[in-house]
Protein backbone atom coordinates (compact mmCIF):
# COMPACT_ATOMS: atom_id res chain seq x y z
CA UNK A 1 0.00 0.00 0.00
CA UNK A 2 1.27 3.45 -1.03
CA UNK A 3 1.37 6.29 1.43
CA UNK A 4 0.77 9.88 0.89
CA UNK A 5 1.15 12.84 3.37
CA UNK A 6 -2.57 14.11 1.33
CA UNK A 7 -4.78 12.79 -0.66
CA UNK A 8 -7.37 14.76 -1.96
CA UNK A 9 -10.46 13.91 -3.75
CA UNK A 10 -11.83 15.83 -6.88
CA UNK A 11 -9.29 17.74 -9.25
CA UNK A 12 -10.85 21.16 -9.72
CA UNK A 13 -9.98 24.63 -8.67
CA UNK A 14 -10.32 23.99 -5.04
CA UNK A 15 -8.45 20.30 -5.29
CA UNK A 16 -5.68 21.81 -7.76
CA UNK A 17 -4.83 24.67 -5.55
CA UNK A 18 -4.70 22.88 -2.43
CA UNK A 19 -2.62 20.13 -4.10
CA UNK A 20 -0.22 23.04 -5.69
CA UNK A 21 0.61 24.89 -2.24
CA UNK A 22 1.15 21.17 -0.35
CA UNK A 23 3.36 20.24 -2.91
CA UNK A 24 5.46 24.02 -2.84
CA UNK A 25 5.69 23.13 0.92
CA UNK A 26 7.22 19.47 0.30
CA UNK A 27 4.53 17.48 0.53
CA UNK A 28 3.53 14.00 -1.28
CA UNK A 29 0.20 14.78 -2.58
CA UNK A 30 -2.71 12.16 -4.53
CA UNK A 31 -5.67 13.63 -6.67
CA UNK A 32 -8.37 11.20 -7.24
CA UNK A 33 -11.05 12.03 -9.84
CA UNK A 34 -13.69 9.51 -11.36
CA UNK A 35 -12.92 11.68 -14.63
CA UNK A 36 -10.71 11.79 -17.14
CA UNK A 37 -9.03 15.28 -17.79
CA UNK A 38 -9.96 17.74 -19.58
CA UNK A 39 -13.22 17.38 -18.85
CA UNK A 40 -16.51 19.51 -19.15
CA UNK A 41 -17.93 21.33 -15.90
CA UNK A 42 -21.06 23.29 -15.86
CA UNK A 43 -20.76 26.47 -15.10
CA UNK A 44 -21.07 30.31 -16.71
CA UNK A 45 -16.83 30.13 -17.01
CA UNK A 46 -15.65 33.48 -15.99
CA UNK A 47 -12.94 34.40 -13.56
CA UNK A 48 -12.71 38.06 -11.65
CA UNK A 49 -8.93 39.85 -11.03
CA UNK A 50 -9.33 38.73 -7.74
CA UNK A 51 -9.56 35.11 -8.78
CA UNK A 52 -6.19 35.43 -11.38
CA UNK A 53 -4.29 36.96 -7.69
CA UNK A 54 -5.66 34.18 -5.69
CA UNK A 55 -4.54 31.71 -8.00
CA UNK A 56 -0.89 33.76 -8.78
CA UNK A 57 -2.08 33.02 -12.70
CA UNK A 58 0.01 34.09 -15.34
CA UNK A 59 -2.41 35.78 -17.77
CA UNK A 60 0.18 35.59 -20.75
CA UNK A 61 0.71 31.54 -20.06
CA UNK A 62 -2.74 30.89 -19.57
CA UNK A 63 -3.47 32.84 -22.82
CA UNK A 64 -1.47 30.32 -24.78
CA UNK A 65 -3.64 28.38 -26.68
CA UNK A 66 -7.04 28.79 -24.59
CA UNK A 67 -9.91 30.96 -24.42
CA UNK A 68 -9.28 33.97 -22.40
CA UNK A 69 -11.96 36.61 -22.95
CA UNK A 70 -11.45 39.96 -21.40
CA UNK A 71 -14.88 41.03 -19.84
CA UNK A 72 -15.58 44.79 -19.50
CA UNK A 73 -19.58 45.16 -18.88
CA UNK A 74 -22.78 42.95 -18.35
CA UNK A 75 -26.38 43.45 -19.88
CA UNK A 76 -28.47 42.58 -16.78
CA UNK A 77 -32.36 42.54 -16.95
CA UNK A 78 -35.16 40.75 -15.28
CA UNK A 79 -36.98 38.29 -17.53
CA UNK A 80 -39.30 39.75 -19.98
CA UNK A 81 -37.70 42.95 -19.18
CA UNK A 82 -35.52 45.56 -21.60
CA UNK A 83 -31.51 44.85 -20.79
CA UNK A 84 -29.50 47.44 -18.98
CA UNK A 85 -26.16 47.21 -20.35
CA UNK A 86 -22.85 48.86 -18.37
CA UNK A 87 -19.86 49.66 -19.43
CA UNK A 88 -16.67 49.29 -16.61
CA UNK A 89 -14.34 50.45 -18.61
CA UNK A 90 -11.05 49.61 -19.97
CA UNK A 91 -9.44 47.31 -17.44
CA UNK A 92 -11.24 44.04 -17.60
CA UNK A 93 -13.65 43.13 -15.13
CA UNK A 94 -13.47 39.37 -15.90
CA UNK A 95 -12.25 37.10 -18.06
CA UNK A 96 -14.18 34.41 -19.62
CA UNK A 97 -12.69 30.74 -19.61
CA UNK A 98 -13.84 27.11 -20.41
CA UNK A 99 -14.00 25.15 -17.80
CA UNK A 100 -12.01 22.42 -19.32
CA UNK A 101 -9.12 24.66 -20.34
CA UNK A 102 -8.75 26.13 -17.00
CA UNK A 103 -9.36 23.21 -14.85
CA UNK A 104 -6.81 21.10 -16.35
CA UNK A 105 -4.06 24.06 -16.64
CA UNK A 106 -4.24 24.78 -12.66
CA UNK A 107 -4.06 20.73 -12.06
CA UNK A 108 -1.34 19.99 -14.52
CA UNK A 109 0.77 22.89 -12.92
CA UNK A 110 -0.20 22.04 -9.44
CA UNK A 111 2.74 19.33 -9.72
CA UNK A 112 0.90 16.22 -7.31
CA UNK A 113 0.18 12.92 -8.57
CA UNK A 114 -3.24 12.66 -10.31
CA UNK A 115 -5.42 9.48 -10.40
CA UNK A 116 -7.83 10.42 -13.16
CA UNK A 117 -10.43 8.13 -13.97
CA UNK A 118 -10.44 7.11 -10.48
CA UNK A 119 -13.47 7.08 -8.33
CA UNK A 120 -13.64 6.52 -4.43
CA UNK A 121 -14.73 2.91 -3.95
CA UNK A 122 -14.01 2.89 -0.03
CA UNK A 123 -13.10 5.07 2.80
CA UNK A 124 -11.72 3.41 6.15
CA UNK A 125 -10.35 4.78 8.94
CA UNK A 126 -7.35 2.59 10.48
CA UNK A 127 -4.69 3.44 13.08
CA UNK A 128 -5.51 7.25 12.94
CA UNK A 129 -4.93 7.33 8.91
CA UNK A 130 -7.37 7.11 6.36
CA UNK A 131 -7.44 4.18 3.84
CA UNK A 132 -8.48 4.86 -0.24
CA UNK A 133 -9.56 2.12 -2.12
CA UNK A 134 -7.57 -0.17 -0.24
CA UNK A 135 -4.21 0.84 -1.85
CA UNK A 136 -3.86 4.69 -0.86
CA UNK A 137 -2.81 5.34 2.71
CA UNK A 138 -2.80 9.34 4.05
CA UNK A 139 -2.50 11.04 7.56
CA UNK A 140 -4.74 13.60 5.66
CA UNK A 141 -8.11 13.29 3.23
CA UNK A 142 -9.61 16.64 1.72
CA UNK A 143 -13.03 16.20 0.21
CA UNK A 144 -12.95 18.34 -3.03
CA UNK A 145 -15.42 16.47 -5.10
CA UNK A 146 -18.25 18.95 -5.61
CA UNK A 147 -21.54 18.70 -4.22
CA UNK A 148 -22.03 14.57 -4.32
CA UNK A 149 -18.06 14.41 -3.09
CA UNK A 150 -17.85 10.88 -1.16
CA UNK A 151 -15.70 12.47 1.33
CA UNK A 152 -18.39 14.82 2.20
CA UNK A 153 -20.28 11.68 2.63
CA UNK A 154 -17.43 9.88 5.12
CA UNK A 155 -17.73 12.90 6.92
CA UNK A 156 -21.79 12.88 7.72
CA UNK A 157 -22.96 14.83 5.22
CA UNK A 158 -26.69 13.45 3.64
CA UNK A 159 -26.11 14.38 0.29
CA UNK A 160 -29.06 15.62 -1.90
CA UNK A 161 -30.98 15.05 0.88
CA UNK A 162 -32.73 17.79 3.01
CA UNK A 163 -30.08 20.63 1.22
CA UNK A 164 -31.43 23.82 -0.18
CA UNK A 165 -29.84 22.94 -3.13
CA UNK A 166 -29.46 25.19 -6.57
CA UNK A 167 -30.12 23.40 -9.65
CA UNK A 168 -28.34 24.35 -12.51
CA UNK A 169 -28.48 23.36 -16.67
CA UNK A 170 -26.31 24.39 -19.07
CA UNK A 171 -24.76 24.14 -22.81
CA UNK A 172 -21.41 25.43 -24.57
CA UNK A 173 -21.21 25.41 -27.87
CA UNK A 174 -18.42 26.25 -30.67
CA UNK A 175 -20.14 28.98 -33.43
CA UNK A 176 -19.31 28.21 -36.68
CA UNK A 177 -18.26 31.58 -38.70
CA UNK A 178 -21.68 32.32 -40.25
CA UNK A 179 -23.27 32.01 -36.57
CA UNK A 180 -20.67 33.80 -35.03
CA UNK A 181 -20.68 36.68 -37.51
CA UNK A 182 -24.60 36.88 -37.16
CA UNK A 183 -24.64 36.66 -33.18
CA UNK A 184 -25.45 39.32 -31.49
CA UNK A 185 -24.19 38.63 -28.43
CA UNK A 186 -21.08 40.64 -27.16
CA UNK A 187 -18.32 38.75 -26.39
CA UNK A 188 -17.12 41.33 -23.67
CA UNK A 189 -20.66 41.69 -22.24
CA UNK A 190 -22.46 38.78 -20.44
CA UNK A 191 -25.72 38.79 -20.39
CA UNK A 192 -27.81 37.70 -17.13
CA UNK A 193 -31.67 37.75 -17.11
CA UNK A 194 -33.08 36.82 -13.68
CA UNK A 195 -36.28 35.52 -13.05
CA UNK A 196 -39.16 37.18 -11.90
CA UNK A 197 -39.52 35.13 -8.63
CA UNK A 198 -36.15 36.48 -7.53
CA UNK A 199 -35.26 32.47 -7.42
CA UNK A 200 -32.22 32.52 -10.03
CA UNK A 201 -31.05 33.86 -13.35
CA UNK A 202 -30.18 32.75 -16.47
CA UNK A 203 -27.54 33.53 -18.52
CA UNK A 204 -25.73 34.26 -22.05
CA UNK A 205 -22.29 34.05 -22.07
CA UNK A 206 -20.23 34.39 -25.33
CA UNK A 207 -16.45 33.61 -25.00
CA UNK A 208 -15.15 34.04 -28.49
CA UNK A 209 -16.82 31.79 -30.60
CA UNK A 210 -17.94 30.10 -27.67
CA UNK A 211 -21.43 30.52 -26.29
CA UNK A 212 -22.45 29.67 -22.92
CA UNK A 213 -26.06 29.69 -22.21
CA UNK A 214 -27.47 28.10 -18.91
CA UNK A 215 -29.95 28.26 -15.54
CA UNK A 216 -30.01 28.00 -12.31
CA UNK A 217 -32.21 28.08 -9.62
CA UNK A 218 -32.93 27.36 -5.86
CA UNK A 219 -34.26 23.63 -5.73
CA UNK A 220 -34.56 22.03 -8.89
CA UNK A 221 -38.10 21.59 -9.12
CA UNK A 222 -39.19 22.12 -13.08
CA UNK A 223 -35.76 23.79 -13.87
CA UNK A 224 -35.58 22.16 -17.15
CA UNK A 225 -39.34 23.68 -17.47
CA UNK A 226 -37.43 27.17 -16.83
CA UNK A 227 -35.10 26.57 -19.20
CA UNK A 228 -37.05 26.08 -21.81
CA UNK A 229 -38.85 29.02 -21.61
CA UNK A 230 -35.88 31.10 -20.82
CA UNK A 231 -34.27 29.35 -24.75
CA UNK A 232 -37.71 30.20 -26.05
CA UNK A 233 -37.72 33.96 -25.06
CA UNK A 234 -33.71 34.16 -26.36
CA UNK A 235 -34.92 32.42 -29.92
CA UNK A 236 -37.92 35.06 -29.65
CA UNK A 237 -35.61 38.04 -29.38
CA UNK A 238 -32.84 36.82 -31.73
CA UNK A 239 -30.21 36.34 -28.91
CA UNK A 240 -30.07 32.72 -30.29
CA UNK A 241 -30.49 31.18 -33.44
CA UNK A 242 -32.29 27.71 -33.76
CA UNK A 243 -29.91 25.24 -33.71
CA UNK A 244 -27.70 26.71 -30.93
CA UNK A 245 -31.07 27.06 -28.84
CA UNK A 246 -31.90 23.03 -29.62
CA UNK A 247 -28.45 22.27 -27.87
CA UNK A 248 -28.61 19.65 -25.14
CA UNK A 249 -27.91 20.57 -21.65
CA UNK A 250 -25.99 19.35 -18.93
CA UNK A 251 -26.99 19.34 -15.15
CA UNK A 252 -25.46 20.23 -11.92
CA UNK A 253 -26.07 21.48 -8.32
CA UNK A 254 -24.60 23.16 -5.17
CA UNK A 255 -24.84 24.85 -2.06
CA UNK A 256 -25.22 28.65 -1.17
CA UNK A 257 -22.71 29.06 1.44
CA UNK A 258 -25.32 30.66 4.14
CA UNK A 259 -28.24 27.51 3.99
CA UNK A 260 -25.50 24.38 3.86
CA UNK A 261 -24.95 22.75 6.69
CA UNK A 262 -21.63 20.32 5.92
CA UNK A 263 -19.26 19.55 8.59
CA UNK A 264 -15.97 21.03 7.21
CA UNK A 265 -13.45 18.72 9.49
CA UNK A 266 -13.34 15.40 11.26
CA UNK A 267 -10.41 13.43 12.29
CA UNK A 268 -7.64 13.73 9.50
CA UNK A 269 -10.25 15.48 7.29
CA UNK A 270 -11.74 18.48 5.83
CA UNK A 271 -13.74 19.83 3.11
CA UNK A 272 -13.06 22.61 0.37
CA UNK A 273 -15.36 23.88 -2.61
CA UNK A 274 -18.39 22.66 -3.61
CA UNK A 275 -18.00 20.24 -0.92
CA UNK A 276 -18.14 22.35 1.73
CA UNK A 277 -21.04 24.48 0.23
CA UNK A 278 -18.96 27.34 -0.20
CA UNK A 279 -21.21 29.10 -3.24
CA UNK A 280 -21.74 33.23 -2.72
CA UNK A 281 -25.42 33.31 -2.20
CA UNK A 282 -26.17 36.14 -4.67
CA UNK A 283 -24.56 35.04 -7.75
CA UNK A 284 -23.58 31.41 -7.23
CA UNK A 285 -20.52 31.28 -7.93
CA UNK A 286 -18.70 28.77 -6.80
CA UNK A 287 -14.56 29.36 -8.26
CA UNK A 288 -13.05 32.16 -6.09
CA UNK A 289 -14.77 30.72 -2.81
CA UNK A 290 -13.27 27.44 -3.75
CA UNK A 291 -10.27 28.63 -4.52
CA UNK A 292 -10.10 30.48 -1.26
CA UNK A 293 -11.27 27.73 0.76
CA UNK A 294 -7.90 25.95 -0.80
CA UNK A 295 -5.57 28.97 0.17
CA UNK A 296 -7.45 29.43 3.97
CA UNK A 297 -6.95 25.32 4.40
CA UNK A 298 -3.18 25.24 3.34
CA UNK A 299 -2.69 28.01 6.33
CA UNK A 300 -4.44 25.46 9.25
CA UNK A 301 -2.41 22.34 7.52
CA UNK A 302 0.67 24.23 7.95
CA UNK A 303 -0.24 25.19 11.44
CA UNK A 304 -1.19 21.38 12.04
CA UNK A 305 2.33 20.37 12.55
CA UNK A 306 1.23 17.14 10.97
CA UNK A 307 -1.42 16.02 13.35
CA UNK A 308 -5.21 16.45 11.84
CA UNK A 309 -7.18 15.66 14.92
CA UNK A 310 -10.57 17.73 14.32
CA UNK A 311 -9.59 20.04 17.38
CA UNK A 312 -6.22 20.47 15.42
CA UNK A 313 -7.77 21.18 12.00
CA UNK A 314 -10.60 23.61 13.61
CA UNK A 315 -8.68 26.34 12.49
CA UNK A 316 -9.60 25.66 9.32
CA UNK A 317 -13.33 25.92 10.09
CA UNK A 318 -12.65 29.00 12.04
CA UNK A 319 -10.84 30.90 9.18
CA UNK A 320 -13.79 29.97 6.87
CA UNK A 321 -16.55 31.92 8.95
CA UNK A 322 -14.05 34.74 9.40
CA UNK A 323 -14.09 34.60 5.78
CA UNK A 324 -17.34 34.06 4.62
CA UNK A 325 -19.56 34.87 7.75
CA UNK A 326 -21.50 32.48 9.54
CA UNK A 327 -23.96 30.50 8.32
CA UNK A 328 -27.94 30.09 8.91
CA UNK A 329 -28.72 28.22 12.12
CA UNK A 330 -30.78 25.94 9.90
CA UNK A 331 -30.97 24.98 5.99
CA UNK A 332 -34.59 24.35 4.90
CA UNK A 333 -34.56 23.00 1.48
CA UNK A 334 -38.09 25.03 0.97
CA UNK A 335 -37.29 28.21 2.10
CA UNK A 336 -39.63 30.88 1.11
CA UNK A 337 -39.23 33.20 -1.69
CA UNK A 338 -38.96 36.42 -1.83
CA UNK A 339 -42.88 38.40 -1.52
CA UNK A 340 -44.90 40.26 -4.06
CA UNK A 341 -43.23 43.57 -2.62
CA UNK A 342 -39.77 42.82 -3.05
CA UNK A 343 -40.36 41.16 -6.40
CA UNK A 344 -41.82 44.38 -7.21
CA UNK A 345 -39.18 46.43 -5.83
CA UNK A 346 -36.24 44.08 -7.45
CA UNK A 347 -38.27 45.03 -10.60
CA UNK A 348 -38.44 48.77 -11.11
CA UNK A 349 -34.47 48.60 -9.24
CA UNK A 350 -33.14 46.59 -12.05
CA UNK A 351 -34.13 49.05 -14.88
CA UNK A 352 -31.92 51.44 -13.07
CA UNK A 353 -28.20 51.80 -14.28
CA UNK A 354 -27.17 52.21 -10.71
CA UNK A 355 -28.35 49.22 -9.64
CA UNK A 356 -27.31 46.93 -12.71
CA UNK A 357 -23.82 48.51 -12.00
CA UNK A 358 -23.11 49.35 -8.54
CA UNK A 359 -25.07 46.41 -6.61
CA UNK A 360 -25.77 43.17 -9.09
CA UNK A 361 -22.20 43.86 -10.97
CA UNK A 362 -19.76 45.02 -8.67
CA UNK A 363 -20.92 43.70 -5.44
CA UNK A 364 -22.57 40.66 -6.29
CA UNK A 365 -20.98 38.67 -9.25
CA UNK A 366 -17.61 40.57 -9.16
CA UNK A 367 -17.20 40.49 -5.05
CA UNK A 368 -15.16 43.92 -5.29
CA UNK A 369 -15.93 45.20 -1.88
CA UNK A 370 -14.10 41.92 -1.09
CA UNK A 371 -9.79 41.97 -1.46
CA UNK A 372 -8.81 39.10 -2.51
CA UNK A 373 -6.43 36.64 0.03
CA UNK A 374 -2.86 36.76 -2.04
CA UNK A 375 -2.27 40.66 -2.99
Amino acid sequence: MERRDAVIVGGGPAGSTLARLLKRAGASVSVLDKRNFPRDKTCAGWITPAVVRNLELDLDDYRQGRVLQPIHGFSVARMGDAPVRNDHGAAPVSYGIRRCEFDHYLLARSGAELRAGAAVESLERASGEWIVNASLRTPLLVGAGGHFCPVARALGADLGRGEPVVGAQEFEVRMNGAQAARSPVRADTPQLYFCPDLAGYAWVVRKGDWLNVGIGRRGARQLGEHFERFLGAMLRDGVLDEETARTRARGHAYLLYPHASRPLVADGALLIGDAAGLAYPESGEGIRPAVESALLAAQAIAECGGGYSRRALAGYARRIESRFGARSAAATPDAPLPGRFKQRAAALLMRTRWFTREVIARRWFLHEHVAPLLT
